[in-house]
């Protein structure tokens, strides 16, 4: 059985789902929409697929059976909810909205389908490695989780722009935040900080370039993040480290990742993964329509991680702790 998927969006990201659709098993792209057809016509030709530029007209004319949302975040305006309503299942980029009233909506929407969050983070060898030790009770409790996200670059103009893109904590270093919330579960409180300090003089750069986030458990257990974007040009330099009662592990990144055993005398195990995260993902959701059971990253996964960085801006903004 080889599922029909479509895919709006044909930017960077897109094209990163459409070459893992090409990848899997499975599946088989055979359409493509953007905003401005020429742009849709050199991605469709790119990838041996029709071209739209209109949403609608994509939804009647290719049966689809996923569909792939790789918008911006202001972008979302009922395209996830019209396809839920024809029974397209779902696999929606993060952050799946810049408020909780229309990421709810979509949840809410896509019930009745096989609708995911692309959190691809979590299907990387090396953080698949933690958590079936994690689900083994190999690592024991984790008491703290910290993790960073470093760049160096202006990136599309709706990103600089925070009211387009939601800022660097909510569009970019979400996806590490989402690491931190399956690691330590919904924190009670959340502190942040951030400003705009590199980019005051480029115009319409609205976004935070510093940031730092401190999510707060009442039992103790702490979360810290941190990002910036006027590092190093040209690298993308995000890790996190994950303290538990059994085990410390240090992610290089989603694949490589040195895990040291601590219950005892310390064994080093080293991840050295050649795992590709997007085609792991798709192929998971492709078994999640095939044999109709929940997909592993759910979309309400992507409301409550949303949930979490949208109180962290919060915070930053009003210079004080936010309860959930």
């Amino acid at each position: 059985m080889t599922l029909r998927v479509g895919l709006l969006g044909t930017g960077g990201i897109g094209a990163r789902h459409a070459a893992a659709v090409q990848k899997a098993t499975g599946l088989a792209l055979v359409a493509a929409c953007g905003r401005e057809l020429s742009r849709s016509e050199d991605f469709a030709k790119r990838f041996g697929v029709t071209a739209y530029d209109d949403f609608e007209r994509m939804l009647e004319a290719e049966r689809l059976d996923l569909l792939i949302v790789a918008l911006p975040p202001f972008a979302h305006t009922g395209q996830v909810e019209r396809a839920a309503a024809l029974g397209v299942n779902l696999l929606v980029e993060k952050p799946i909205a810049l408020d909780l009233g229309r990421a709810a909506a979509m949840v809410e929407a896509s019930r009745d389908v096989i609708a995911a969050c692309g959190f691809m983070y979590r299907f990387g060898g090396a953080v698949e490695r933690w958590t079936a030790m994690g689900e083994a009770g190999e690592t024991g409790t984790i008491g703290h989780f910290s993790g960073a996200f470093h760049c160096n670059a202006l990136h599309a103009p709706w990103w600089r722009d925070r009211d387009k893109s939601g800022g660097q904590m909510v569009e970019q270093l979400i996806h590490i935040v989402d690491l931190a919330r399956c690691s330590l579960g919904m924190p009670q409180t959340v502190y942040a900080r951030a400003a705009n300090l590199f980019h005051r003089d480029v115009p319409g750069y609205s976004a935070e370039d510093v940031s730092a986030i401190l999510l707060g458990y009442d039992d103790g257990r702490i979360g810290v993040l941190h990002a910036s974007n006027a590092a190093v040009p040209g690298r993308w330099m995000k890790g996190w480290q994950v303290v538990a009662e059994k085990a410390t592990g240090i992610f290089a990144d989603w694949n490589n990742a040195e895990i040291v055993h601590t219950a005892g005398e310390p064994v080093s195990e080293r991840i050295a993964s050649t795992a590709d995260p997007f085609v792991a993902q798709l192929e998971d959701v492709r078994d999640a329509i095939v044999v109709k059971r929940p997909p592993r990253v759910p979309l309400r996964d992507g409301l409550e991680t949303l949930r979490l960085v949208l109180a962290a801006r919060r915070s930053a903004d009003e210079k004080r702790e936010i309860a959930l």
